[in-house]
């Protein structure tokens, strides 16, 4: 009878342990599934990784890979083309004064800087020789008068006696050519004295027109030597209104220069300032030597701004051809030649060999091989060659803030935040 509990008891508690293995068993299993679970989640989820990092590594891998270019379309030149070339200002009359009479300077009057008129007194020279000639001149004059007056009395004397047939006809022609040659006498005297009076007047060196005196050579008590030559010269007069310059001209476009044509002359000490022109004339012929065509640029000078012998540009407007102009970074030289990388599109590349004409410094005439209608390629590389495929990259856009007021650069910075 007391047994059987203690049997009873022994069950329960083998049950119990049966029970409670059972829970730790099935807490296992889950434990284990949820342990499988998590590891087949984390192998997925790091398959998918790799395989989304080698799909954006692709990408980037193309996307580097691929080309962008920058381009641009030929131009039909409209309004023509601006050549610039270097030019030197001169006098629009410029002259060296010599003297004509020999002697010493007595005075100097205008020095250089000096502006002068027309008929102006320059300088005044003391030849004591040509007052001396001058004087025998009058002198011998005064004898031929007298020897004219003696023959013609004579000759008309003659002329009553030979009336009465006192004398023969042919005394009176030796009176007659006597009375003759000393009427021709006194003519070369007064010839003569005439022309010592005007060397007596070339004493005083005049302005021969209105201008600038820009170099004197002589000072007071200097010998002049009549007609001394360009390296004895008294003074340089130059008129510097208007100016004059005189540009050599390409043979490339002397055919499109004509006068008349406005041109504008910059001076680079002078900045800002730009002086209107005419081309005057041209040499219409081409100097083989240089191969350029010489005009003759007139501008005008009311200012006094422009100094003669100044380094300026002449900006020479040209008509306009019908030929189309390229940037000249659109060029490619290689050994077959100039040429152009042009975009299709569909984006790849075709180049095309071209012919080019004048070159206007930033742009090139092209003559035949492009089309307005062609997209050509800036800066291309050396490595690019037919049938790659480029895109084109989209023009540069400027900042919203550097264009916008402090307000509105304000308002975008808080949106922003």
């Amino acid at each position: 009878m007391s047994e059987e509990p203690y049997s009873n008891l022994d069950t329960l508690e083998d049950a119990g342990e049966t029970l409670r293995r059972r829970q730790v068993m099935r807490r296992v299993k889950i434990l284990a599934a949820v342990v499988v679970v998590l590891l087949v989640v984390g192998a997925g989820r790091t398959v998918m990784s790799r395989i989304s990092n080698n799909k954006t590594l692709e990408a980037v891998t193309l996307e580097q890979a691929r080309q962008y270019v920058k381009t641009t379309y030929p131009k039909a030149a409209g309004t023509g083309q601006t050549l610039a070339l270097p030019g030197t200002l001169q006098g629009y009359v410029q002259a060296p004064i010599a003297a004509r009479a020999s002697g010493y300077l007595r005075r100097w009057h205008k020095d250089i800087g000096s502006v002068v008129k027309k008929g102006d007194l320059l300088a005044e020279i003391d030849a004591p020789e040509i007052d001396q000639q001058l004087s025998q001149a009058i002198a011998a004059r005064q004898q031929a008068a007298a020897s004219l007056q003696l023959a013609t009395s004579t000759m008309e004397r003659w002329e009553a006696l030979r009336k009465k047939d006192a004398v023969s006809q042919q005394e009176l022609d030796e009176r007659r050519s006597n009375a003759a040659q000393a009427r021709a006498n006194l003519s070369a005297a007064e010839a003569n004295v005439e022309r010592l009076r005007q060397m007596a007047g070339f004493k005083r060196v005049v302005a021969p027109f209105a201008g600038v005196i820009t170099r004197r050579n002589v000072d007071t008590g200097d010998l002049i030597d009549a007609g001394g030559g360009a390296g004895r010269t008294m003074f340089v007069l130059a008129q510097t209104d208007p100016l004059r310059v005189y540009v050599s001209v390409p043979q490339t476009y002397a055919q499109r220069v004509k006068p008349g044509q406005e041109v504008n002359v910059t001076q680079s000490e002078l900045l800002g300032q730009v002086f209107k022109g005419q081309v005057a004339r041209t040499s219409a012929a081409i100097d083989t030597a240089t191969r350029t065509m010489q005009i003759d640029v007139t501008l005008p000078n009311r200012e006094g701004l422009l100094m003669p012998g100044a380094y300026v540009q002449v900006s020479l407007p040209l008509q306009a051809t019908k030929a189309l102009t390229i940037p000249t970074n659109a060029l490619m030289i290689r050994g077959t030649g100039m040429s152009v990388a042009v975009v299709d599109a569909q984006g790849r590349i075709a180049l095309k060999p071209i012919k080019i004409g004048r070159n206007y410094g930033e742009n090139v005439e092209v003559l035949e091989g492009v089309t307005i209608e062609d997209q050509l390629v800036l800066n291309p590389s050396d490595s690019l060659n037919d049938g790659d495929q480029v895109s084109v990259a989209p023009p540069a856009k400027p900042a919203a803030a550097a264009n916008a007021g402090p307000d509105k650069a304000a308002k975008a910075a808080k949106a922003a935040q």
